[in-house]
């Protein structure tokens, strides 16, 4: 077989796949050696055990990585190979523009001129290492470390159809930009999204996920990397709606430097497991962090996430609130810490995790902590857990509507303040939509 023939080919995940992958890519020198680091990291470690406080309430014993294969960085893939990917949060919005990946590989990409010329990258994440060399290479796995476990060595290998993002000093961007992460039935995506604001931008972004029907299989090895300079600002908006059969693996990592703001909001409705590490660093007095979260989970869905609000510097303020509604026998694990460091004076942090069962046989873990090595800060945390009151239930019943719909209505209510801090509003009506379309007869 010619070296033509092999690379066309799906390829494993051992070394002769890695060698094909590679050859596929025109990057620049540096990356081809830290993907060759990364590979040998991978090769070096074990797969997370359940000693690992992190993993310990996470299965992975039905994982197999031989029934996937590489992405095919070079495959030709057009639109129609994602026309039955939908996209929900661009609807109605006006972009600045976008990038659409099918299964690791860049099937679109347009920024407008009037922000082009200003100075503002958008692009395949591989052809900006070479295109944006110098940005790239300052940034790129500089918060996301391929060594923390196995995943992150194995997606910082075989990284494809990432996303790169950068704003430069003072530009503020007041249209969105769109990244579409397309999944065909079987398929593997380990995109990589990287996004830079520099000291005294703006911009909004719309990231989501989808796979080609409800009950599609595959395999999503991600990061994000963001990271906002001083004076910068960052709504970024993550909707995550693989199909059922997906195993969602993530490492998601942000600073946030002096006087900087970063609004993340999080919506989880698919893939058959999660594991989501998630990290934010305000590493800049009067740095100031939002994350909210919305977990929707049915069938024997399971979703995990372990987040870190990591104060490093004084007079900062995160507020993580996630919430979580759980259908049939799914399950859901939040493992929330606010670490705050000894020169974190001054600290005001938050974190709660409410979770509402709408099954007898669901169930949520919520294991929320607090590391503090400083002496003058503002610390809480707290976590629920309960089931639809029936009474509420009897009066919408009541009042004309069927069990179901009383049922819509009470989740999207228990949702209501996250939604109240989404400030555009189609995103907001996308989120509820979504969410929405998920919900069962309560039981």
């Amino acid at each position: 077989m010619t070296p033509s023939e092999l690379q066309s080919q799906p390829q494993n995940f051992d070394n002769q796949g890695f060698s094909a992958f590679r050859d596929q890519l025109r990057e620049p020198e540096w990356l081809r050696v830290a993907r060759a680091d990364a590979w040998q990291t991978f090769l070096s470690l074990d797969w997370p055990s359940r000693k690992s406080e992190e993993w310990m309430r996470s299965d992975l014993r039905a994982f197999k990585l031989d029934q996937f294969h590489m992405p095919r960085p070079t495959a030709v893939v057009d639109h129609e190979h994602g026309a039955g990917i939908p996209h929900w949060l661009d609807e109605g919005v006006e972009l600045a523009g976008g990038i659409a990946t099918v299964d690791g590989v860049c099937v679109a990409s347009r920024l407008s001129d009037r922000w082009s010329q200003r100075g503002v990258l958008l692009g395949d994440l591989s052809e900006m290492a070479s295109d944006a060399e110098a940005i790239v290479r300052k940034y790129l796995f500089g918060i996301v470390r391929p060594e923390q476990d196995r995943f992150s060595a194995l997606h910082a290998a075989t990284f494809s159809g990432g996303h790169f993002v950068y704003v430069p000093r003072g530009v503020c961007l007041d249209q969105p930009i769109h990244l579409s992460v397309g999944m065909t039935d079987g398929g593997t995506d380990t995109g990589h999204t990287l996004i830079v604001i520099e000291s005294g931008a703006e911009a909004t972004v719309l990231h989501e996920s989808n796979s080609c029907s409800a009950s599609a299989k595959g395999l999503h090895l991600g990061a994000v990397e963001i990271v906002v300079k001083p004076g910068g600002h960052l709504r970024y908006v993550n909707l995550q709606d693989w199909g059922r059969s997906v195993w969602h693996f993530a490492h998601q990592r942000a600073t946030v430097d002096r006087d900087a703001s970063l609004q993340w909001t999080i919506a989880a409705l698919g893939s058959r497991f999660a594991q989501v590490s998630q990290k934010v660093s305000l590493v800049g007095p009067g740095a100031d962090c939002q994350v909210n979260g919305v977990l929707f989970t049915q069938d024997q869905q399971q979703l995990t996430y372990n987040t870190l609000q990591h104060h490093e510097a004084p007079s900062c303020r995160s507020d993580f609130l996630y919430k979580a509604a759980l259908q049939d026998k799914s399950r859901t694990v939040w493992r929330g810490m606010i670490e705050v460091d000894p020169l974190a004076q001054r600290t005001d942090g938050y974190q709660r995790n409410d979770n509402l069962l709408l099954s007898e046989h669901a169930r949520s873990d919520s294991i929320p902590g607090l590391e503090i090595q400083a002496d003058d800060v503002r610390c809480t945390h707290g976590s629920t857990s309960g089931k639809i009151d029936e009474e509420l239930i009897f009066y919408a019943q009541s009042r004309g509507f069927t069990r179901k719909e009383a049922a819509r209505m009470i989740v999207t209510g228990f949702f209501q303040q996250i939604f109240d801090r989404i400030t555009i509003d189609s995103v907001r009506d996308a989120l509820g939509q979504a969410i929405a379309r998920q919900v069962r007869e309560y039981q």
